[in-house]
Formats: C-alpha cells, sequence, structure tokens
C-alpha cells in the first residue's frame, strides 16, 4: 500500500520512540534535493518543518504539498499519537494521555531527535485541524522551539466550544459524539469504519474528490486497527476536559505565546461561517495574520498550490 501513495518521492519512513510511544512518519531524505542535507543556495542545514494532521487523518494528508516542500526544508510529518502507525495507549480517567500538553510533548521530543541528526535546533510547524490544536498548546508549553507557526481551518478550542450553538452542534456533531464515555462511541464506529471516514469526509465542501483512493484507503486502514477508534475519542474527549483546563489557565495568568502566528482557514467551511478566527487567535497569540482560501476544511488537499505558496512565503 506505502509504495502506491501519491507523493512523498523525497522521503524515507521512520518509527522513533520518544515519550514513552513509539512514533511514526515520513522524513524529507537528507541532500535528496542538493548537496548533503544543504538549505537553498547550498549555504548550511536545511530549515526544519514539522508538519501535523488533523482529524480523521494521517500524515499522508500532506501529500500534495509534502515534496515541494522537501526541496527547501528538513520536512517531518509525523502520525500525532493515537493516528496512523503512532502508538496508541489506552485512555486515562482524565484523558491525559491523549492531553494535546501530552501530543505536543510527543512533537517537540520527536524534533529533538531529528535536531540532532540534522542540526537544527529551532523549527517552523504548520498544523491543521487536531494537529494545529497540538501546535497552539506546544506554542504555550514550549516556548523558543517553534520559530513560527501556522495554523489551518480552526479557531482556539477555548473559544470554539464557549460559542456552542446549534448550527455549530449541527457542523461538528463529531465533537460531541466522540466525547461520549466508552464504549459507545468506540463500539459505533468499529463496526464500520469506512463509514464513518467517507460520510465525515465526503460531508464537508469538496466531498470526497481531494482523497486519492490510495490515500483515502489508508485512512481507512489506520482508523481500523486495533486501539485507534479508542484513541481518536480520547483525543477529542481531553480536547473537552483536560485541554480546556490548560487553556483557562493560560488565559487567566495572561499567558500568550510570542511568535509569528499565520492562520489560514477555508472560506466554504464552518469555521468562515461560524467564527472569526483571525480576531479569536490574534487574542490568542497577538500579531497573528492570516486569510481565507477558496476551499473546505482540507486546504493542503483541496487547495495544494495556494497553501503551497503561503508557506514558501511565511516560513
Amino acid at each position: 500500500m506505502a509504495e502506491s501513495l501519491p507523493g512523498f518521492t523525497r522521503f524515507e519512513q521512520f518509527a522513533v520512540d520518544v515519550n514513552g510511544i513509539t512514533v511514526t512518519g515520513r522524513l524529507s531524505r537528507a541532500g535528496d534535493a542538493g548537496s548533503a542535507n544543504s538549505g537553498p543556495g547550498g549555504s548550511g542545514p536545511k530549515p526544519a518543518l514539522l508538519l501535523l494532521h488533523g482529524h480523521p487523518e494521517t500524515h499522508l494528508m500532506w501529500h500534495r504539498v509534502a515534496d515541494a516542500l522537501a526541496e527547501r526544508f528538513t520536512v517531518v510529518a509525523p502520525d500525532l499519537r493515537g493516528y496512523g502507525g503512532s502508538s496508541k495507549p489506552a485512555g486515562e480517567t482524565d484523558h491525559s494521555t491523549y492531553s494535546k500538553r501530552e501530543m505536543a510533548r510527543d512533537a517537540v521530543l520527536l524534533m529533538e531527535h531529528f535536531g540532532a541528526e540534522r542540526g537544527f535546533e529551532s523549527f517552523a510547524l504548520c498544523a491543521h485541524d487536531r494537529g494545529a490544536r497540538v501546535g497552539h498548546r506546544m506554542l504555550a508549553d514550549f516556548p523558543g522551539r517553534v520559530s513560527r507557526a501556522m495554523f489551518l481551518d480552526i479557531a482556539p478550542t477555548l473559544d470554539m466550544y464557549a460559542a456552542t450553538d446549534r448550527a455549530f452542534a449541527e457542523a461538528y456533531f463529531h465533537w460531541f459524539f466522540l466525547i461520549q464515555p466508552a464504549p459507545l462511541p468506540e463500539a459505533l464506529i468499529e463496526a464500520n469504519s469506512r463509514s464513518y471516514i467517507e460520510n465525515i469526509m465526503g460531508s464537508r465542501y469538496a466531498g470526497l474528490e481531494p482523497f486519492p483512493a490510495p490515500v483515502l484507503d489508508a485512512y481507512v486502514a489506520a482508523l481500523s486497527s486495533p486501539g485507534a477508534v479508542h484513541a481518536m475519542c480520547e483525543d477529542y474527549r481531553a480536547s473537552a476536559t483536560i485541554d480546556l483546563e490548560h487553556d483557562r489557565a493560560d488565559r487567566e495568568a495572561g499567558r500568550t505565546p510570542e511568535v509569528p502566528l499565520r492562520v489560514l482557514w477555508g472560506e466554504h467551511g464552518v469555521i468562515e461561517s461560524q467564527f472569526e478566527p483571525l480576531a479569536l487567535w490574534g487574542k490568542a497569540v497577538p500579531g497573528a495574520t492570516g486569510r481565507a482560501v477558496d476551499a473546505g476544511h482540507y486546504l493542503p488537499e483541496e487547495a495544494p498550490e495556494e497553501v503551497l505558496a503561503e508557506m514558501l512565503a511565511f516560513f
């Protein structure tokens, strides 16, 4: 299956043990687009770029932009804990195993691992959906590690829950379904993981057209693996509980990350219709900039050229 997947021709697969789990994904090959591991013009190491995926996908969501990014950056595209091939530990009663704090620690330690090999200390970050929620926590908990950040199609978690109304609950019904106590959502999704993925993803603006069959099949296979649905539910349960506690603590203490942040969202998605994302992010991360993209929710797969241009300009 992996060999038939589109994109990632400049990458190798990895499985790295960090933070008590194994994280899998793809890493751009050293020297694939130039001498050694040099950046543009051959002057020193390529700058590092971490890509974090969203729900219910894996790192494969970057397949339309990954090779182009690998020409300019050392690209690390992992599966978040609980997703893809990464470990899927059982959730704790307080859901801390899948807190964004713990998931951010996974990613930071992974980048430390590759930084020791490739000669970088800090890194840029581009993250979509759930990955961007991990990224937001990363900016708060690990200051100085991320040099620049780009978040795709989210508003801050705390603001989204606080503004929930019927329209949002209908559009993002899975937020409230997945947080129901185990084993109800697990049992229902495990009965037909393909139906869950195709209906969740296919009901958005662009339907299923942006997802090549091998990639969609890989998403289904990943969610069908043992423990994957439970991990996905725990990710959402954490967002509705312990993650909100962490976010509230930051706001009450007046802690705001000091890092350049660019925010993109889909012109035809829920973030555009239900929220004011740039205003909300400007309060959470002062100085944030951004705009809407002619797409729905899955920006790198629906509008790869526009997203790539934004990434190259910003990073």
